[in-house]
């Protein structure tokens, strides 16, 4: 059963329309919801918590409909806010417990769960110094811990590496896959980062302007390109040289040669050339796609979105260079960091 799953979902503004038609199904796992900014994502997340109603359509979250039972999904779902909302003169354990309280647990439930929720996300022995002189990571984490101290189903989390480091990034990537694979809580995560997603998510969903582009498992996504990437210690000039006498379409890639597979033979004919130049071989293995190439490649058809049959959304057009060469494309979805 759908975690979460919209028909329809339209909300528009005075002259703006956040979200359009959107039709979309969410299994359980870890989810990734990613756009440019501006793409609907924060909305469809307000909605979904029963915050802000809908123009059109339906929603439901945990078979829970969102129009009618938002206190309930409330209690049941945590969300982790994009935004900072930290009172600075408390402490992250007095904050945490607050917010336990507020879900329905007793006191003392409420206090030992906020300390293990603080030792999950790496603030234990920090837990009784004021928020305010915490630094941005550590902020994070706080509002992470105040997400899952309920033991909620489900957890939204609203741009959890905004503002992060490259190190505190991957370390925030890590605590969410370890709150689908260790805790088995169900995650919604957005970002406009393609790359953090295909290395923390089982499942990506991906709009722009308020539309639904593509909804799709990231194995789908990271398809077998093709291609052998090969790795030897010297000599990839003239490794490069032989195979393309050979017959091999090859191509440099920094240290590494890029091989179209024609065949089995193909790696008979890498290993013959190796030898044949003693040389060293590192390794040579097939090469995935990953997310941000497929959407550095127009999508088939003239100008058409491809949309998997259990998204069933008319494709529209595609805006211009939604994730185009480059680290930003002209639709604002960043590619490769943090993969």
């Amino acid at each position: 059963m759908p975690i979460i799953a919209t028909q329809g979902l339209t909300m528009r503004f005075p002259g703006v329309t956040a979200l359009h038609d959107l039709t979309v199904a969410v299994e359980p796992g870890v989810v990734g919801l990613v756009g440019a900014n501006g793409a609907g994502k924060s909305t469809l997340i307000k909605i979904l918590l029963g915050l802000l109603p809908a123009t059109a359509g339906q929603a439901s979250v945990l078979d829970l409909d969102v129009a009618r039972q938002g206190p309930l999904i409330r209690e049941r779902v945590g969300y982790m806010p994009e935004y900072d909302c930290l009172p600075p003169d408390v402490s992250a354990t007095e904050f945490v417990v607050h917010m336990a309280r507020m879900s329905g647990l007793p006191p003392t439930s409420a206090r030992e769960r906020a300390a293990d929720t603080l030792r999950h996300v790496g603030l234990y022995e920090e837990r009784y110094r004021p928020i305010g002189g915490y630094s941005t990571g550590m902020r994070q984490r706080v509002k992470l811990a105040q997400a899952l101290v309920h033991d909620p189903r489900l957890v939204f989390l609203d741009e959890p590496t905004n503002g992060l480091d490259p190190a505190g990034r991957d370390e925030m990537l890590d605590l969410i896959r370890r709150i689908g694979t260790e805790f088995g809580i169900s995650v919604l995560v957005t970002s406009h980062l393609l790359g953090e997603l295909e290395r923390t998510c089982d499942h990506v969903v991906i709009i722009d302007g308020g539309r639904l582009l593509r909804s799709q498992a990231v194995e789908a996504f990271t398809t077998d390109s093709g291609t052998l990437t090969v790795e030897v210690e010297e000599g990839r000039d003239a490794l490069g040289h032989r195979l393309a006498a050979a017959g091999l379409a090859v191509r440099p890639d920094g240290r590494l040669l890029l091989v179209d597979v024609a065949g089995e033979h193909t790696y008979d004919l890498i290993r013959d050339a190796v030898v044949e130049l003693d040389l060293s071989l590192i390794r040579m293995e097939r090469r995935r796609h990953h997310i941000e190439e497929v959407f550095a490649t127009p999508p088939p058809g003239p100008g058409t979105a491809t949309v998997p049959p259990h998204a069933a959304v008319p494709p529209g057009p595609v805006p211009p260079g939604v994730v185009g060469p480059g680290v930003v494309g002209p639709g604002g979805i960043e590619r490769g960091h943090g993969a």
